[in-house]
């Protein structure tokens, strides 16, 4: 199922239908996108706020995850079957459901009906975000790690709804009645369905793109299909088999584990100082705009030098930022710390992502990538799971060493393994 790049004499010119759909896709994100910097941010306060429990306090998180481990796999097999619109529409109307739900779950307070949300809400943004096998879809191999960096830019301008929205809540909740975290979710569905409006205008279906891509750029050479081989045949087992997709999907679920305590920690240690929502959520902008705002030039790097070149150096940064945050004190230094954990998930996944859509036709690729969700999901529920418990039985360094640890992993695999050139 590998794909390899055609040779070509000249840089392939990206035609403007294409680059109108990426910009449609950028837009969407930037409407999208604020929701879940806004459930990171204030997703634990929530939690405590209805338990009382900071052993609790990942199960924001946790749930997130496992939304990611529910629906990666079945969104992609269903955008690999109809379409990838079909199935971003889909999520779309999940996290809409999911928004709503919350905002009421939490002004009732109960914690039964967040989680049940908090669900629903995580599945659907989740499956939203594989907009990302849309971009690989359109840009030949040597494009693409490029072009998720572009369609990720798009999150940057989300980043600055979620403070707003968190503010806005902050002042109007006394007069509303509401509680605060409350009202933040019932704010947030224009935004979701401004993000629905723009990908009804994205034409034609990407995968469609995907399957005639000699039909956009001139001189584009496809690959050969295997002989015998069936379109829609997809087997996991050819991704963990080869040594780069295996990588690429430890390093991956290496930096989502590492990125999953660590927002959780950011939330509880400026909480525990004082800080207010909206610093917090300032904080989470500054994680988050490492996490979108330099994707474009990570993407280059990734095209230009190779994926691994950028994607270890990616998980060795979150191991740093893991150690700012925890083993640091000051606003300034946690934060910088959460943004260095920020930029160093965007430099992983990124390029494990474009990795894995090198080696997958555009007929399974959305099933390839859902994998490697799948996988990046388990290790955000493992690593939330545990985030809680370390906290109240051994305090804040156990956590912020255990993503460290997290993040080493893969760059011990990588150090013991042949990989082939």
């Amino acid at each position: 199922m590998t794909e390899i790049a055609a040779p070509a004499a000249t840089p392939f010119r990206v035609p403007s239908l294409i680059k109108r759909n990426v910009a449609l896709f950028a837009l969407s994100q930037s409407f999208t996108g604020a929701g879940m910097q806004l459930a990171y941010g204030i997703g634990p306060l929530m939690v405590i706020a209805l338990t009382g429990s900071s052993a609790l306090a990942g199960l924001f998180v946790g749930l997130v995850g496992m939304s990611r481990f529910l629906v990666a796999y079945p969104i992609g097999k269903i955008m690999d079957r109809y379409g990838r619109k079909p199935g971003i529409m889909l999520g779309l109307v999940l996290a809409l459901v999911g928004s709503l739900l919350m905002g009421t779950m939490m002004h009732i307070q109960s914690i039964v009906g967040l989680a049940i949300g908090m669900l629903v809400f995580g599945m659907g943004m989740n499956a939203a975000n594989q907009m990302r096998v849309a971009a690989t879809d359109m840009f030949p191999s040597r494009y693409r790690a490029t072009a998720l960096g572009y369609v990720a830019l798009g999150s940057v301008a989300g980043l600055f709804f979620s403070p707003m929205v968190i503010a806005a809540a902050e002042r109007f909740a006394p007069g509303l009645g509401p509680d605060p975290m409350a009202l933040s979710w019932f704010l947030l569905p224009p935004l979701i369905v401004m993000g629905m409006i723009l990908i009804r205008f994205v034409r034609p279906d990407p995968k469609e793109i995907g399957m005639r891509l000699g039909d956009y750029y001139p001189g584009y050479a496809p690959p050969p299909s295997p002989a015998g081989a069936q379109a829609s045949r997809f087997n996991a087992s050819d991704l963990l088999r080869a040594v780069p997709t295996r990588l690429a999907i430890v390093a991956n679920c290496a930096g989502q584990a590492n990125m999953s305590i660590v927002m959780v920690l950011t939330s509880l240690v400026l909480h525990h100082h004082g800080h207010s929502l909206t610093h917090i959520a300032i904080s989470h902008l500054f994680h988050s705009m490492g996490m979108f705002a330099f994707t474009i030039p990570l993407g280059r790097l990734s095209d230009r030098f190779g994926r691994e070149r950028v994607m270890y150096p990616g998980v060795a940064t979150t191991l740093v930022g893991a150690i700012l945050v925890t083993f640091t004190e000051g606003y300034g230094l946690i934060t910088l710390g959460t943004f260095l954990v920020g930029i160093g998930w965007a430099a992983a996944n990124v390029s494990a992502t474009a990795l894995i859509a090198d080696h997958a036709r555009t007929e399974v690729r959305g099933r390839a990538i859902g994998l490697n969700e799948t996988f990046a999901g388990i290790s955000s529920v493992a690593a939330a799971l545990v985030t809680g418990p370390l906290i109240t039985w051994s305090g804040l360094p156990a956590a912020g060493a255990t993503a460290a640890i997290v993040a080493a992993v893969p760059l011990i695999m990588v150090l013991v393994t042949k990989v082939p050139k």
